[in-house]
């Protein structure tokens, strides 16, 4: 671990002793006893399928072995962070737990920005401010005050780690915040946990690859989009998801107009060809979040988490002018598109709606699309 320590920024503090004792035997005793626990860690991470799952604990393990109040977890996409997992208890218990998340939810993080987070995506390493508002002229990174000035909260200590993969690759950030003390004092995040916190991001970048690398058996042979058996999967999960926190939830079904008549005049080869290249432009022009999958034959579907109806509506508009306007080589093709949401046009499956009624209500608004002559977008 003492390589790592070279990718190290701090800003001059000596750091709080976190349950290190004062004497090199005690120092030995902790580490070890740490990365016992780490090995323990890394095995919970690394059996865990759900990505989601897997990034609540990975924090949740950050925090306690940190003693942190609170802590972000963020997931790069592309040019951006976005977020994944937010725990504040303070905050949680003050505005709400579906509160908190929107919040963070409504604000990506570029990479190039100036904040710590950002900072951490684009060089890996690791930062430890022991107060983020003092943080001292010249650092290439700063901290932006404006949610806690939204949320009466107050930002001091902060530890910010990158998840990079083995092969070097940094696919998200671990931000902790404000560390205590045995007192519950709020205290600099102690410089011996470094080394171990970002033993523990590894192992959760880890997991997150291998959690990406059993999707892909879930995936379609043809298209490359997911199959319907994952989708359905990832279906029922965001609804029950979307029960508990209230976030919107959308499902775009997607039909290609005419497609039998497309195959009979250009042979199945061509067919196959066209799905395909329907499914790399469903994929390109989609958020990396978003579950787009082939249901079988012509039919796509997009499953858009913390999306309401307006935003699925547009999304649906765009790929469908794309649609029509891409120069595909066996002749034009278009779409027609089926829109449902959680909660504009069902309630929840605590009051008797499920996946299967979000499922059938898009279907509905497809057979509409259909119905008006296709390549038009459908909702109830």
């Amino acid at each position: 671990m003492a390589e790592r320590l070279e990718t190290r920024e701090r800003d001059g503090h000596a750091g709080a002793d976190v349950e290190v004792g004062s004497d090199a035997t005690d120092r030995l005793v902790w580490r070890s006893r740490a990365l016992e626990e780490l090995v323990r860690i890394g095995i919970t991470l690394t059996s865990e399928n759900d990505l989601s799952v897997l990034l609540g604990r990975a924090l949740e393990e950050a925090r306690r072995f940190t003693r942190a109040e609170a802590g972000t977890l963020f997931l790069r996409d592309g040019d951006r962070l976005r977020f994944a997992v937010v725990q504040n208890d303070l905050l949680a218990r003050r505005l709400g737990e579906r509160e908190v998340e929107r919040q963070f939810q409504a604000e990506p993080l570029e990479c190039d920005a100036p904040a710590l987070a950002a900072y951490v995506a684009r060089t890996g390493r690791i930062v430890n401010v022991p107060d983020a508002y003092r943080i001292p002229a010249g650092r290439p990174y700063t901290f932006c005050s404006d949610w806690d000035a939204r949320n009466a909260y107050r930002t001091r200590s902060v530890l910010a780690a990158p998840l990079r993969e083995s092969a070097g690759t940094i696919v998200g950030v671990l931000q902790l915040i404000n560390a205590r003390d045995e007192r519950g004092e709020i205290v600099p995040f102690d410089q011996d946990l470094e080394p171990l916190v970002l033993a523990l991001a590894t192992q959760a970048a880890v997991a997150i690859r291998n959690t990406h690398l059993a999707k892909a058996s879930f995936k379609d042979a043809l298209t490359g989009s997911y199959s319907r058996r994952y989708f359905t999967l990832r279906l029922e999960e965001e609804v029950k998801r979307y029960d508990r926190f209230g976030h919107p939830l959308s499902l775009v079904l997607v039909d290609i107009d005419h497609f039998k008549q497309l195959s009979d005049a250009h042979g199945q080869t061509a067919g196959d060809e066209t799905l395909a290249e329907i499914a790399r432009l469903l994929q390109q022009h989609s958020r990396s979040f978003t579950v787009v999958a082939r249901l079988g034959g012509d039919q796509f579907a997009a499953l858009l988490v913390n999306t309401p109806k307006a935003g699925a509506v547009a999304y649906a508009e765009r790929i469908r002018r794309l649609l029509e306007e891409h120069a595909f080589t066996h002749g034009f093709v278009t779409a027609s598109f089926g829109i449902a949401c959680f909660p504009d046009d069902l309630t929840s499956s605590q009051d008797g709606a499920s996946a299967r009624d979000l499922m059938q209500a898009a279907d509905a608004a497809l057979y509409e699309a259909k119905r008006a002559g296709g390549n038009t977008v459908g909702r109830l």
